[in-house]
């Protein structure tokens, strides 16, 4: 480096050329730099999905969502149409959803929800089973 500022010093730039091309230029590989990008590219992919697993896991809402209103049960009737009973208040909105629309069917008074009944082979197979288990302890 002192070589340099003297050379130029004495006005001689051949010296000072020279000096220049004598330094070794880093040497920048295609590869690597690919292989960096797609690295980095890799590990923002899986911030993305390690953060939104974390958000489903610890139930994290949207910023709107509300406890007034509430899902309470919703059924399929079609490819693309449902038809939702919604809590809001005191009193139960049935409505049916479709691609565009929300359309009120009826309201009705706050209910319980109570579980499905149990189909009938479902439920004489739990209680043949039941009797099953009851009569080997017996044994």
């Amino acid at each position: 480096m002192k070589r340099l500022a003297a050379a130029m010093a004495l006005g001689l730039p051949m010296l000072a050329h020279a000096a220049d091309a004598a330094a070794p230029a880093p040497a920048v590989s295609a590869a690597g730099s690919l292989l960096q990008v797609f690295i980095g590219l890799a590990a923002v992919l899986l911030l993305i999905a390690a953060t939104a697993w974390v958000a489903k896991r610890f139930g994290v809402t949207r910023g709107g969502a509300s406890h007034v209103l509430q899902v309470i049960s919703s059924a399929s009737v079609g490819a693309r149409e449902r038809v939702v009973v919604v809590e809001v208040g005191e009193s139960w909105l049935v409505v049916g959803v479709a691609p565009g629309s929300v359309n009120a069917l009826m309201t009705l008074p706050r209910g319980e929800i109570q579980a499905p009944p149990a189909p009938g082979l479902n439920a004489s197979f739990a209680a043949g089973l039941q009797n099953l288990i009851e009569k080997r302890r017996a044994k």
